[in-house]
This record gives structure tokens, C-alpha cells and sequence, in this order.
């Protein structure tokens, strides 16, 4: 019965929202009483800590961490989640959006337990990304590659990437900032191996100037 009301909550809060999706509404869906979802989620937020907890971080996990850590390079891995999930929205006819995504926008400023849950799930995200950089340096590519950054922006436009297909209801956007990402980590790994560009880069901070 648990499972049953977490996937209930789980597909309504990303169809529909948190604050749209009443207990009442979820109840008839998952064909439970009050007194059984109280039981297992004294509070409706106690059931939305548990689909962020449960099933936005194994989303995650299965979509991104997990490929990432299989690939055989982050670039490759990047790049085969952002091709999978595009093509994934092009048979299924619409978009909804990441689930992460759908709850951050709609819940870091609701509650502080809502941003910290959040931000945490964004965070191993992020690290899974950096820590295969570093598995690709320790083989001897990737040298000038920063990478913090490179998984901040990976994460960053992927997420964007989804807001606008969201918007625009096709994948076209996470197939445009693939492109743009590529030449933009691709430029900067050649800028952080080019010395004088480490140089100009020093100056510029030094004298404040953009």
C-alpha cells in the first residue's frame, strides 16, 4: 500500500504539482482510505519528503549517475544521457519535465526540509559527474578539464535544456544545448591547458575586468 501511494504521489506531483494535487485526490487514485495514507505519510509533506527521497534520487540515479559511471568517458556519458532522454521524449509524444527539476522549481522556497532534500539529490548528481572526470584524468585524458565545473555545467544544462522542451513540448532544446555544451566544455578544456590563456585569466581577476 505504501508503494501504491508513493507511485500515485509520484506521478501526480510531476503531471500536475505538490500544492495541485490534494490528499483526497491522491487517495482516490491509489484507492486508499485516509486512515491508511496516514499511516504510512502522517502529513502531505512527509509523502512529498518521501518521493523526492525515494523516487526523484533513483531517477536520477537510474538516468544519469548510473550511465554516467558506465561510460566510458563523462563526455561519452554526458552525451548518451542527453541523446537517451531525447529520443525517450520523442516516442512518447510530450514532455513533463525532469521530476527534479518540476520540484525545485516548485519547493526550494516552499520549506527548508523541501530545499535541503532537493539540493541534496542535485549535489551527488553533480559529484558523480566531477568524480568521473577525475577517473578520467587518472588515464591520462581530460587534463585541463576542471571537474566541478564541468558537472555544474552538464547539470545546469540539462535542466535548462528541460525546462524548454517542457515549454516548447519537444526535444529539440536538449539536442541544442547537447551541441552548445560539447563546444563549450570542449573550448574550455583547450583554454585551462593553454598557459597564456591561464595568464590573461589571472590578469582579468586581478584588475576586475570582464
Amino acid at each position: 500500500m505504501r508503494r501504491k501511494v508513493l507511485d500515485v504521489a509520484e506521478v501526480a506531483f510531476q503531471a500536475r504539482g505538490y500544492h495541485a494535487s490534494s490528499l483526497g485526490d491522491l487517495m482516490t487514485a491509489a484507492g486508499v482510505s485516509g486512515g491508511a495514507l496516514h499511516h504510512h505519510f502522517p502529513t502531505k509533506k512527509a509523502l512529498a519528503l518521501a518521493v523526492i527521497d525515494e523516487r526523484v534520487a533513483a531517477a536520477v540515479e537510474e538516468t544519469w549517475i548510473a550511465p554516467v559511471r558506465r561510460a566510458a568517458s563523462a563526455r561519452e556519458g554526458v552525451r548518451q544521457v542527453f541523446e537517451a532522454v531525447a529520443a525517450e521524449l520523442e516516442r512518447q509524444g510530450f514532455v513533463r519535465g525532469c521530476p527534479l527539476n518540476n520540484l525545485a522549481h516548485e519547493l526550494s522556497l516552499a520549506d527548508p526540509e523541501f530545499r535541503i532534500a532537493l539540493a541534496g539529490i542535485f549535489a551527488a548528481w553533480r559529484q558523480a559527474i566531477a568524480d568521473k572526470i577525475r577517473a578520467d584524468q587518472q588515464e591520462g585524458r581530460e587534463q585541463g578539464t576542471d571537474p566541478e565545473h564541468f558537472a555544474l555545467v552538464a547539470v545546469a544544462t540539462y535542466s535548462g535544456a528541460m525546462s524548454l522542451a517542457k515549454t516548447e513540448q519537444h526535444a529539440g532544446p536538449l539536442r541544442d544545448c547537447l551541441a552548445a555544451f560539447e563546444r563549450s566544455a570542449a573550448h574550455a578544456a583547450s583554454s585551462q591547458g593553454d598557459p597564456g590563456a591561464r595568464r590573461r585569466r589571472r590578469v582579468l581577476r586581478r584588475f576586475g575586468s570582464t
